[in-house]
């Protein structure tokens, strides 16, 4: 009877520890992200995070370091380790359509996040309308200098979608209003090198009325070499709505930044990959709003 009684504990402890071990079971999905190395794509990974936390996923996520082969290396690593859904932040647009098909071969479906792919199938992509938030700043320019405006242009990482599509909003606007581009030089959507660039056009374009960087990573550069250079009236509009950005407008700095809610791209695609993996049908293209910050 004892011996009966004791069979029967240790069944139900084992199908305790089993229905935990199923409870605790997580289908993962993977965030592969362009780079840590920018607040913006701190704050889309971290919502991402709260977010998968929240519906009951694991989140792997891995950093591809601005770095093609790193972003290809990521991608091939997911295949192998069961990942049922993957978000890809772009490092470049081309570049990633190696990354992508690789997905597309190994049956694991694709978002991207932010910047889009120009090879391979994705089931969404979620971004902002980045074409009319270079509309906006150009109009923002002309709203305070008028038409013909001295301008300099910090532009992004060559090839990706973001700086593609904010450059050509920006040209728009540029047209329209008939402003002198002095220069437009990428700086890669870094600080630093948003510092150097602009350093370096200073010294050929001492006149320059405004700057357009594509995102605020650049402009709070580009400020800081005015700044040295004792150019304080000079407006400096960035791109992003980081909270490094929206400080240094609200302080007086810069003169705006276009928010394009990295936090919501984040959430946003993670809703989208549970609907995915659930079954339901999702929009192709799903667009996050914009806003201009200005000085309150």
């Amino acid at each position: 009877m004892k011996m009966k009684k004791l069979a029967a504990m240790l069944s139900a402890i084992a199908l305790s520890a089993t229905m935990s071990v199923a409870a605790s079971a997580k289908e993962s999905i993977a965030l592969v992200i362009s780079t840590l190395n920018n607040p913006f794509f701190v704050t889309m990974k971290n919502s991402a995070q709260k977010e998968a936390d929240k519906l009951g996923y694991d989140l792997i996520v891995l950093d591809s370091q601005d770095n093609p082969a790193k972003e290809l290396a990521n991608v091939q690593d997911l295949t192998v380790r069961g990942t049922k859904l993957m978000l890809i932040n772009p490092t470049d647009s081309d570049a990633v359509g190696n990354a992508v098909i690789m997905a597309n071969k190994a049956n694991i479906p694709v978002i991207t996040l932010d910047r889009a792919t120009n090879k391979g199938n994705v089931v969404s992509h979620i971004a902002s309308d980045n074409i009319a938030g270079g509309k906006m700043a150009g109009n923002f320019i002309t709203e305070k200098l008028g038409d013909k405006a001295k301008v300099i242009q910090l532009e992004g990482i060559s090839g990706t979608s973001a700086a593609r599509e904010r450059g050509e909003g920006f040209a728009w606007s540029a047209q329209k209003h008939q402003f002198n581009i002095l220069a437009s030089q990428p700086a890669d959507f870094d600080r630093t090198k948003g510092l150097n660039v602009m350093q370096n056009l200073l010294t050929a374009y001492p006149d320059v009325q405004a700057v357009f960087a594509q995102n605020d990573e650049m402009a709070l550069g580009a400020l800081r070499a005015l700044q040295t250079a004792g150019k304080k009236e000079v407006l400096v509009v960035g791109f992003d709505g980081t909270n490094d950005g929206i400080k240094a407008v609200q302080g007086g700095k810069l003169s705006a930044t276009i928010a394009q809610r990295p936090d919501q791209i984040g959430i946003i695609g993670v809703q989208t990959a549970d609907k995915v993996l659930k079954g339901e049908k999702v929009d192709a293209t799903i667009p996050v709003e914009l806003e201009l910050i200005v000085k309150k």
